[in-house]
């Protein structure tokens, strides 16, 4: 049997990932931060973490090239999650998908039914469903960074993105203004892999689930 192969995207994740990974005796041999190595070994030889962008955590479990990975709900979503298995919320790296506009623009009164909003965001189908959900059009522009920006300048009327403490929004002058949905990072497993593996990842898989329940 081959060994363990757990993606994980660097900064947030992966620190508050680690915790949990010591709960399951599994330690990074080093700081993806400081090293520019994409595959890390860890402790145990037969384990490995591969450091890959957050957007392709999904991709990589789904098509074998990890067994499991950690990603956020944000990207899961957009990723549709299809042939994954999502056994847990991990808890970590909370924050919340919001609306966001200048401060002084008239939110309320533009997105009465029939209005049309330009609206920047890396989150299309988050935005394109919210959207639809209240029955406005929106005209979305996709953009990969630096959303903020977008209204600044005149490209969007709105963003939607991630809030974590709200400093960003409040240093370039905008405001939130509608809470779309909680955001937190989640488990994510190959369904193969789950199988194949299974003497392997359910143990971890396990202990994961007994990490976060004694947090909460």
């Amino acid at each position: 049997m081959s060994g363990i192969t757990i993606a994980l995207s660097k900064g947030r994740i992966f620190e508050e990932t680690k915790p949990l990974l010591a709960a399951a005796g599994i330690v990074p041999q080093e700081d993806p931060e400081s090293s520019r190595k994409l595959i890390i070994g860890t402790n145990l030889p037969e384990v490995r973490l591969i450091i890959v962008r957050a957007t392709d955590v999904p991709t990589y479990v789904q098509h074998g090239g990890a067994d499991m990975g950690i990603a956020g709900k944000d990207v899961l979503y957009e990723h549709s999650g299809a042939g994954l298995y999502q056994p847990l919320d991990l808890q970590i790296a909370q924050c919340r998908m919001m609306v966001a506009v200048p401060a002084g623009f008239d939110y309320e009164g533009s997105v009465k039914q029939g209005a049309r909003l330009k609206v920047a965001t890396k989150y299309t189908k988050v935005a394109r469903e919210h959207f639809a959900r209240k029955g406005v059009h929106v005209d979305l522009i996709k953009l990969y960074g630096s959303m903020e920006l977008a209204p600044l300048v005149g490209l969007a009327d709105a963003i939607v993105d991630l809030v974590s403490t709200g400093g960003t929004l409040k240093a370039n002058n905008l405001v939130a203004v509608e809470d779309i949905m909680p955001i937190s990072s989640r488990l994510v497993v190959n369904q193969a892999a789950l199988k194949l593996k299974r003497e392997r990842i359910r143990p971890i898989i396990d202990t994961f689930a007994k990490t976060v329940a004694e947090r909460s």
